[in-house]
């Protein structure tokens, strides 16, 4: 077994922290969150890379941009 085959896990144990903390009321566990996201979302793209899966690259690409709308939006204030 290839380490990377073990990349999957802290990917999703990344990601699951990440969505709690973007619910939070408190601007800055918002940003750590979606800080985090931006962690997992390169973690999954390793493990897609790794094992051919190109449609979750895909989705990962997009997410990705989805969290930085989300720390922009939150240093701007806007709920």
């Amino acid at each position: 077994m290839n380490w990377l085959d073990l990349l999957q896990w802290p990917a999703m144990a990344v990601t699951v922290g990440a969505g709690l903390l973007v619910g939070s009321r408190v601007s800055v566990r918002r940003k750590a969150g979606f800080i985090a996201f931006l962690l997992s979302n390169a973690l999954w793209i390793a493990w897609g890379w790794h094992d051919d899966a190109w449609a979750l690259i895909a989705l990962q690409l997009c997410l990705m941009v989805t969290n930085v709308r989300g720390i922009l939006k939150n240093e701007e204030g806007v709920s």
